[in-house]
């Protein structure tokens, strides 16, 4: 905790935080893209079978070319029980039969069908291109489209993982820089893919980049930043999220195809990699793993940058080492991942911080990537979530700071449960498609508020010396929660409603959990495993 007086002689809020704030703000929108681009690059247009009276050109006999198209329809493809085309079945013979619109055939046995043996007809009004008439993923291989986003937040999995843990080796600048790199290699790599298992392998790895991307991010923005605004800090993180559904929703809207689509936000990490060289390792990283001497040299540069001048005589090695005494003898025990589940509070903020992280991810992508079970209009309802995003994470920051950490974690995930419980009412009828798309928004707008407490407590309540290591341990948990997500809907199969409800059940439960956790507010960052387990007591007394 005492790094706190070192930052404040170098500036804890200046030019250089303003500048290294925007630019990894950008580099976070960017990268947050990928986490919800198949509601574009995989969404799912009309369809039907092909059939040769319709689609064969060459085909003239008996006069058909005469015949209106919909009469065509209506002899080839059998109607569902919505008394709409079939999707993923046709007749084996046309029905001529069928046109007789006066003639009763009570009697008459049900026409044979077939799948869709010769290819699909695609809808190019909505979805141009998607990498589902692409691979035709439909019908029998419908299921593949949920297979691609699982196998991405899977990467993005291993991701938060390893690279939360890199980053507590080799530092927070090298692990954006390498992550930065590989996302734009990969990423665009993933837009010339020939083949679905090409494709999904790519996605994999920029999944894991891409959450890479964002845990480093995270981690060198907060620790450049001081006690007092590091609220601010972590807000306009998560507002990064925020921007980056608008964005895509925008992008989404201006180009309608994938593979450009896919280009458009992987081509920009090549620029971004080559500004990272610039960036300034974080110092409290560099003192707490033995760099004390590189430690001071970056708080000096940023002393430098923030117009501090003499910083030279006050941050001195003498100053640092008594200044930090207690960190740098700490410093000499290596910790690893083991040690978040060693001792008790640890342990216990590291296992509820996960479980709220899974429960949010859940939710929140449980309605994020479901965009298409509210209509078709997708690339308006990402602008509109993401707008609805941004003064959740307003009012959040404004909730933490004055009603507390705890209760306003409580506050939004049992509103998040509620509104997901209340828009399964309106999955009965599509009269209440407006009241659906309402409830959708709030239940994002709580979901994303309840997110941003998560983002704070977990910085909040872990040691600078495992902060990376925890974060990606936590994330973990999250990007399981929203690999499981998509995965969910296959559940339709017994109830139709049952994923909405798990997605709605879960974190109301899981909200009262808040309270073995001390209250954070006000309170300057934990170092060490020591400085988290001096405050074990203080659980008991909130």
């Amino acid at each position: 905790m005492a790094f706190q007086e070192l930052l404040d002689k170098a500036g804890g809020h200046g030019r250089f935080q303003v500048i290294q704030l925007a630019f990894l703000l950008i580099v976070s929108t960017l990268s947050g893209t990928h986490n919800l681009l198949q509601n574009f690059t995989a969404a799912i247009p009309g369809h039907r079978c092909w059939v040769p009276l319709l689609d064969n050109e060459t085909t003239f006999a008996n006069g058909t070319e005469m015949l209106d198209s919909d009469f065509l329809l209506s002899v080839s493809i059998p109607l569902d029980s919505n008394m709409s085309p079939e999707k993923c079945r046709r007749f084996r013979h046309p029905q001529w039969q069928l046109l007789r619109l006066n003639g009763t055939f009570s009697n008459m046995s049900e026409p044979d069908t077939e799948p869709c043996v010769d290819g699909w007809v695609y809808d190019p009004s909505i979805f141009p291109s998607t990498i589902i008439n692409e691979w035709n993923l439909v019908c029998e291989s419908q299921f593949l489209k949920s297979v691609a986003q699982f196998i991405f937040m899977i990467g993005g999995l291993l991701g938060s993982l390893i690279y939360g843990r890199l980053a507590d080796r080799f530092g927070r600048k090298l692990m954006i820089r390498l992550c930065s790199l590989q996302l734009a290699v990969f990423g665009t790599c993933a837009a010339f893919a020939p083949t679905f298992p090409i494709y999904c392998s790519l996605l994999f790895l920029s999944g894991s980049s891409s959450t890479g991307t964002l845990i480093n991010c995270g981690l060198l923005m907060t620790e450049w930043t001081v006690t007092k605004f590091k609220a601010v800090t972590l807000t306009l993180v998560n507002c990064a999220a925020s921007c980056a559904q608008i964005l895509l929703g925008g992008l989404g809207l201006g180009i309608q195809n994938w593979r450009t689509l896919q280009l458009a936000v992987s081509m920009p990490f090549f620029v971004f990699f080559l500004f990272s060289r610039w960036l300034i390792e974080s110092a409290r990283w560099l003192i707490v793993n033995n760099r004390s001497e590189e430690g001071l040299k970056a708080l000096r540069e940023v002393a430098r940058v923030n117009g501090i001048k003499k910083a030279g005589d006050v941050l001195t090695i003498e100053s640092l080492r008594l200044t930090m005494q207690e960190e740098l003898a700490a410093a000499q025990t290596r910790v690893s991942v083991c040690d978040l589940f060693r001792t008790p509070n640890m342990r216990l903020r590291t296992c509820i911080l996960s479980l709220m992280r899974f429960v949010t991810s859940l939710s929140y992508y449980g309605i994020a990537l479901n965009l298409q079970h509210l209509g078709n209009n997708i690339a308006l309802y990402q602008v509109v979530f993401g707008a609805v995003t941004l003064p959740a994470r307003c009012i959040a920051f404004w909730a933490l700071n004055h009603i507390g950490r705890r209760i306003s974690q409580l506050m939004f995930m049992f509103l998040s449960g509620l509104m997901i419980l209340l828009l399964i009412i309106t999955f009965v009828t599509q009269e209440m498609k407006t009241l659906r798309v309402i409830l959708a928004a709030l239940g994002i707008f709580t979901v994303s508020a309840s997110s941003m407490t998560i983002v704070v407590l977990r910085s909040e309540l872990m040691p600078t010396v495992l902060r990376g290591t925890a974060v990606g341990v936590i994330l973990v948990a999250g990007r399981i929660g929203g690999s499981i997500a998509p995965l969910m809907m296959l559940l339709t199969v017994y109830m139709p409603h049952l994923p909405w409800i798990v997605y709605g059940v879960f974190p109301m439960l899981v909200s009262f959990s808040v309270f073995f956790f001390p209250e954070t507010r006000h309170t300057p960052l934990p170092d060490t495993i020591q400085d988290v387990e001096n405050r074990r007591n203080a659980v008991l007394l909130y």
